[in-house]
């Protein structure tokens, strides 16, 4: 795993548990807007990592007061190693929250099947006729919606989400964006903070919306 972060402690990133996050280097996005624009490059020196063997005992040191772990990016999916990480922090007595892009919804199906997830959070960025603009890459949207119903219909709590930022994303979008999950469904609007986006060239954006 390529692990970049290690944040020891949150109360408010795994819903209904005290937590650590890990986040991974590489992202298969690149949103103008991301709040972890560090996180992006897949290429990265091994010696800017963290090892996962630090990880490991740092979480078995803090077993007493945590109940989770939140791996988060960048973007998990894209770790070749994720499964056997997720179940070497299962070992210890973790349960598991995963940040996603739903860009790789064989990974996301594959994970739920082994039963290693407790919790899953998507992030959605746009309604489909805007994805690839925001994303910053060609985006196969079918993914994202493959991912949407893999995650509804499985039996692991979770949420869906989108960062609104108010240039580029109407009242609309976000009623488009909401009309793609079931009713039912946990979706959280968050807000922009415009002062940590990785790259913000927001008038050439609105050029191609």
């Amino acid at each position: 795993m390529k692990i970049s972060g290690f944040q020891t402690f949150t109360l408010s990133d795994f819903p209904g548990m005290t937590a650590a996050i890990i986040f991974t280097q590489g992202c298969n996005f690149r949103c103008p807007f991301c709040h972890n624009g560090s996180l992006l490059n897949t290429n990265v020196d091994h010696n800017n990592l963290l090892s996962e063997q630090n990880v490991f005992e740092e979480l078995e040191s803090r077993k007493h007061i945590l109940d989770g772990l939140v791996i988060s990016g960048g973007e998990p999916t894209i770790q070749t190693d994720l499964l056997m990480f997720i179940r070497n922090v299962r070992d210890i007595g973790y349960k598991i929250k995963l940040d996603t892009n739903g860009n790789r919804p064989e990974i996301i199906k594959k994970l739920i099947s082994e039963n290693v997830l407790d919790y899953i959070a998507m992030d959605i960025k746009a309604p489909l006729e805007k994805y690839s603009c925001l994303s910053g890459v060609k985006v196969e949207t079918n993914n994202i919606l493959k991912s949407i119903e893999i995650i509804s219909s499985a039996e692991v709590k979770s949420e869906f989400r989108t960062t609104c930022v108010p240039e580029l994303l109407t009242e609309t979008d976000i009623e488009t964006i909401r009309s793609m999950i079931p009713s039912k469904t946990k979706y959280t609007v968050q807000k922009f903070i415009p002062e940590k986006a990785w790259n913000w060239p927001i008038a050439e954006i609105k050029e191609t919306l």
